[in-house]
């Protein structure tokens, strides 16, 4: 038993070492050598990645997010609201 682990050890041991010895070969996440990128897409992560920087603050733009982050979440919970206090629903009960 001893003989099988110390063989294992040094047989481990001589792997590594030439394993070690040769430069490993990688494609930096390029993927298979026959896949090509697509333009459209490259470009489209490109703007992803500047769209802080290339985001300008224009009146139309502010009102587009302050209806979209205020206005429309206010108006589905006040419809919810009203409907839960028409209809006696328990779990209105439950909030008040």
């Amino acid at each position: 038993r001893r003989a099988t682990m110390l063989r294992h050890v040094l047989g481990a041991g001589g792997r590594a070492a030439v394993s070690a010895s040769r430069p490993q070969s990688r494609n930096m996440g390029m993927g298979p050598r026959w896949l090509t990128k697509n333009k459209y897409i490259e470009e489209w992560n490109g703007r992803r990645e500047i769209t802080e920087k290339a985001f300008n603050a224009s009146g139309a733009n502010v009102a587009n997010i302050i209806f979209y982050a205020v206005v429309l979440p206010l108006g589905v919970y006040c419809l919810a609201r009203s409907e839960l206090e028409k209809k006696g629903d328990r779990r209105y009960k439950d909030i008040c």
